[in-house]
């Protein structure tokens, strides 16, 4: 079985990262390997203040000499304007350090914050590729999901409500100085929360792995992140204490943001996009109801990757062929999202038939996306998928 490679490919992510349980306890210890500070701006969900979790890092940092300050004021996939009366806020207390503790709004914005304090332009003239003009303050991400990977990655994502569109931010520059992966951060994640966020990384492994520019690094991330979350997302879902199933789904995570990050997302992602910029839908679930089937829309142009898929989900038998792969592959994809509670159609959040044609118009501006898909997508094919979710 041959498979195409890109001609080139590179690979860049975070400066050090910790992992392990408990490794939150070392994070004083790591940020004075990272430098000299003197003021930490924290961002933060409130679900994790009331945690305690903020108060044990800013402790920590108090006993290195680093005082720190606070803000919950991110909301949940931030917009550009959201984004902006938070940076205000945090630029009036001039830190030196950034640290982002939550899911991947947070650790986001996070990342934006850091380069719009060392150069304060509007969010709107970062968006696309390569347009962050400087490095930004040391950074720390601290995910408590196991998600969006935004730890590794050089990506923030935010929604312009105005074109009821999410948008992508991709820098080198957003990448950060250190991360730190604690398993037992997310052992409070509820079901529904642990199921969307787990096919939101399941799907960024998935699409890297048959993405036009999968490559030989990202295919080694992509298949470990297939791997581990196979096998502990279902066990994560049903039972949250497990912190075997936690800690194979928090590296799973970051495995799928590495994947992404040397290979990037396709059609699935693209078509998430306005669903949550027009009807808010929570972008793991978007990503999970549009998997299965936008993986059957490809199918015919990824049977040997369909392969792989099936080994890294443990589905492969002797002579599977590339036929079976594939109805094994889209019919798992299938079971997970109805034992996860994923809902099943967009009817659920509002969307209508008559919704289809500014939703495929939104979804076609994401060219960036869809030119990573390995199989042309037109209006009609974005139309076609989005009315599959609309028995």
């Amino acid at each position: 079985m041959t498979i195409e490679k890109a001609a080139l490919y590179g690979f860049r992510t975070a400066g050090s990262i910790l992992a392990g349980r408990h490794a939150l306890e070392q994070l004083p210890e790591k940020v004075r390997e990272v430098g000299q500070f003197h003021r930490a701006a924290v961002i933060a969900q409130p679900s994790i203040l009331a945690q305690g979790t903020v108060d044990r890092v800013m402790t920590g940092l108090r006993e290195v000499g680093i005082p720190s300050f606070c803000t919950t004021e991110v909301q949940p996939e931030p917009t550009a304007e959201n984004i902006r009366e938070v940076f205000g806020r945090i630029s009036a207390e001039r830190p030196d350090l950034m640290i982002g503790i939550g899911g991947g709004s947070v650790l986001d914005a996070a990342k934006l914050f850091s380069v719009l304090l060392t150069d304060p332009v509007e969010v709107e003239t970062l968006i696309g590729i390569d347009r962050v003009a400087r490095p930004g303050l040391p950074t720390v991400l601290i995910p408590t999901t196991s998600g969006t990977g935004s730890e590794v990655t050089p990506n923030a994502i935010v929604t312009l409500p105005e074109q009821e569109l999410k948008v992508g931010i991709i820098s080198r520059h957003l990448l950060p100085a250190l991360v730190i992966l604690d398993p037992v951060l997310t052992i409070s994640l509820p079901p529904h929360i642990t199921a969307a966020t787990g096919m939101d990384a399941f799907t960024h492994a998935f699409e890297s792995l048959i993405s036009n520019k999968a490559n030989p690094l990202s295919d080694m991330f992509a298949m470990e992140s297939m791997r581990l979350i196979a096998g502990s997302l279902l066990q994560a879902y049903r039972d949250g204490g497990d912190l075997d199933a936690r800690e194979n789904m928090l590296l799973g995570s970051m495995y799928g943001g590495m994947a992404l990050t040397a290979a990037g997302t396709a059609a699935v992602h693209a078509l998430a996009y306005p669903l949550g910029g027009k009807f808010g839908i929570p972008h793991g679930v978007a990503n999970s109801m549009l998997l299965p089937h936008v993986t059957a829309y490809n199918r015919d142009a990824i049977g040997a990757r369909l392969l792989l898929a099936a080994q890294a989900m443990g589905l492969s038998g002797p002579q599977m062929t590339e036929e079976e792969a594939g109805d094994r592959v889209i019919g798992t994809l299938l079971e997970w999202t109805r034992e996860l509670g994923i809902p099943q159609s967009l009817r659920t959040y509002g969307v209508s038939e008559e919704d289809v044609e500014a939703l495929t118009t939104a979804a076609l501006q994401v060219t960036r996306l869809l030119a990573n898909n390995p199989k042309a997508v037109d209006a009609e094919a974005v139309s076609g998928l989005y009315r599959k979710l609309l028995p």
